[in-house]
């Protein structure tokens, strides 16, 4: 089943040296999932040819412009194209009022429902449950509330061995009884493990999403063992007291965060436009987290499964 991230946008602030304000996009099985939406993201969906008719839920990490002044536009692109199912946003209090003053003073009207979830946290809470995957919502350290999303798979049923269906003449609810971790009892009384009759599911995989923020070691926690982790690095150490004074977060900040969460992978990005060369952020972060890696806009991150015998 797939799961990827798509980067539509790299950049803190402002567009800058080609660099378009955050926009991520994640397919998680069928489902597709917009994480911030800064200025042109749109024009970043299309220029890489992603439907955004099938986006179901946008999720907004705060309310300064460079991660929420695209959804007016594509709200807007959504009606043009006659959208009709609903969608749901989910962000700190404040956006519903931002975005209907905009249809009221434009006298637009959108053809379909949004339903706008303002979400205030403390700790690591659940915001989507789904039957494939869940999505929750925790607090980062910024000027203005603001959130981080961890997106994260349900564990899927355990794989039954094929052989051992014809073995033991398996019908069609012991079957699923077995997938769902039961043992099998035989006529005689005796138990057969369900270790022996089945394969380890695929680890389910995850990512964590953390723009913007000052160094917050209690992000490790909420983040723990991802696959993935996106953290933002506005600056270098060099600038360290401009990222203390904004509430952002160094380089070196991030992949500490990645170290300490025991994260797969580190994506950089959010970066300054100070720096026209981002490779100065990946030299700085890969000297803490070998595994840090430079977001660039269009690249696609795929999260594979794991491997099991079958």
């Amino acid at each position: 089943m797939e799961f990827s991230l798509t980067i539509l946008g790299t950049s803190a602030a402002q567009p800058a040296h080609g660099r378009h304000p955050s926009a991520q996009l994640l397919r998680m099985r069928e489902h597709s999932l917009l994480i911030d939406c800064g200025e042109g993201t749109q024009m970043q969906l299309g220029k890489y040819r992603l439907h955004s008719g099938r986006i179901d839920r946008i999720f907004i990490s705060h309310l300064h412009g460079d991660h929420c002044f695209g959804l007016i536009g594509l709200l807007t692109s959504f009606a043009l194209s006659d959208r009709d199912r609903p969608l749901e946003v989910y962000s700190p209090p404040g956006l519903r009022e931002m975005i209907e003053v905009q249809l009221r003073m434009t006298a637009s009207r959108l053809p379909f429902v949004v339903n706008f979830v303002e979400v205030t946290v403390g700790d690591l809470e659940v915001l989507v449950e789904e039957e494939a995957f869940e999505v929750l919502a925790f607090p980062l350290r910024h000027r203005i509330p603001t959130l981080g999303y961890l997106f994260r798979e349900r564990p899927a049923p355990r794989r039954i061995r094929p052989e051992k269906i014809e073995e033991y003449g398996l019908d069609f609810l012991q079957i699923r009884a077995i997938k769902s971790g039961a043992d099998l009892s035989l006529p005689g009384g005796s138990m057969v493990p369900n270790a022996e009759l089945t394969y380890p599911s695929s680890p389910p995989r995850s990512f964590a999403y953390c723009s913007d923020t000052a160094f917050e070691p209690r992000i490790a926690e909420f983040a723990n063992g991802v696959d993935l982790l996106f953290h933002e690095s506005t600056f270098c150490s060099d600038r360290a007291d401009r990222a203390a004074e904004t509430q952002h977060a160094t380089a070196a900040q991030a992949a500490q965060i990645a170290r300490l969460a025991g994260a797969g992978r580190l994506l950089l990005g959010h970066f300054s436009s100070r720096y026209e060369d981002a490779t100065v952020f990946l030299q700085e972060a890969q000297a803490i987290f070998p595994r840090s890696e430079l977001t660039w806009e269009g690249r696609v991150v795929q999260l594979p499964f794991e491997k099991r015998p079958f």
